[in-house]
């Protein structure tokens, strides 16, 4: 009788519920957001050069290094001028042989000319000389025009910068034979500068202006200045689905030298969106979705939804979610479909 007593009152007593999860939660609204996008890029010059010889060489001497400043006609490289020496030589020893054959010649007119006054010689001798003179005339004024070019084929075995600039680039060795137009440096001219960025598409497409442009130093944020879109490339890069765009500086800080990280922020477009925070975020079958909570019986279901953008701070929810729904901002992980839950105050 004892036992049945006791397990007639173990029947009695009532099972303990288990805990509640409790989350923490928000209740969406619908706001106007103007988001701004920032950009990595590289200062660049508006204006770059390949420097090259005009002949064909081996170089004897670079004498500018990457990273020099060079100052318009001073000379970077040098070829072997051997070749080039001995035609001006050989120039100017015709030159020489010519202009003596020129006097030679004159003086002989300038007789034929006095006894022809006289009448000491015929007509036919008198214009043979002067045939002759200017046939050493033309001869001189060929030879002097092949010194000029000996000369210049010369000049050509220096490379001069053509403008004052930064070399960013260097192409060939001391040694090395170069081709007519090969490139040997690369030269930044001085003056204005860019800022090249890689774009993506719908960047591009939702931008509100290309005017104004903020572009600061990655290095130091405190180094600003302003820009304005010079050119974007007409065709799409695939690799990296990107357009490349140039804006132009208005005014260069010392700070933002050639090379130099920057980044460029334009305002976009006001778009009506759902704001949550970070810990929303759940995910159905790879795609995201949030817990929405039902207020009448507190339990929790899944709800896919459409991201527009990530924030530092917040999700930017496009599609799936209307003004008053209740949404799990906080410990998402512990959830099933269903599930009864209690929210933290």
């Amino acid at each position: 009788m004892v036992c049945l007593g006791l397990l007639a009152a173990c029947r009695n007593e009532t099972t303990p519920e288990a805990p509640l999860t409790r989350v923490n939660a928000v209740t969406t609204e619908i706001v106007d957001f103007t988001p701004s996008i920032t950009l990595t890029g590289v200062i660049e010059a508006r204006i770059k050069t390949d420097l090259s010889f005009r002949i064909n060489g081996k170089i004897s001497e670079r004498i500018a290094n990457v990273g020099d400043h060079v100052k318009t006609g001073q000379v970077l490289a040098k070829l072997d001028p051997n070749e080039q020496q001995e035609e001006v030589v050989s120039a100017k020893a015709s030159v020489a042989s010519a202009d003596a054959l020129v006097r030679q010649t004159t003086a002989a007119f300038e007789r034929q000319k006095e006894l022809l006054g006289r009448g000491n010689t015929t007509r036919r001798d008198y214009d043979q000389a002067e045939a002759d003179m200017r046939s050493a005339e033309a001869q001189l004024k060929q030879a002097q025009s092949d010194l000029k070019l000996a000369e210049d084929q010369l000049s050509y075995t220096e490379l001069r910068s053509e403008a004052d600039g930064i070399i960013t680039a260097q192409h060939a060795e001391v040694g090395q034979v170069v081709a007519q137009a090969q490139a040997i440096f690369t030269l930044a001219r001085d003056g204005a500068r860019d800022a090249v960025f890689n774009v993506h598409e719908w960047a591009m497409n939702n931008a509100v202006t290309d005017k104004d442009l903020a572009i600061s130093l990655v290095s130091d944020p405190s180094v600003k200045t302003v820009g304005d879109v010079r050119e974007i490339a007409p065709a799409f890069n695939t690799d990296t689905e990107t357009v490349r765009v140039k804006v132009s500086l208005r005014q260069t800080p010392d700070a933002m030298s050639l090379g130099s990280l920057v980044n460029g922020t334009a305002p976009m477009r006001t778009y009506t969106v759902v704001l949550l925070p970070w810990g929303s975020l759940f995910e159905i079958a790879g795609k995201p979705a949030v817990w929405v909570i039902d207020p009448r019986s507190t339990t929790v279901s899944l709800k896919p939804i459409t991201l527009s953008r990530y924030t530092k701070n917040s999700l930017v929810v496009g599609e799936g979610l209307q003004a008053g729904e209740v949404v799990v901002s906080a410990g998402v992980q512990l959830l099933r479909p269903g599930q009864k839950v209690e929210i933290a105050k």
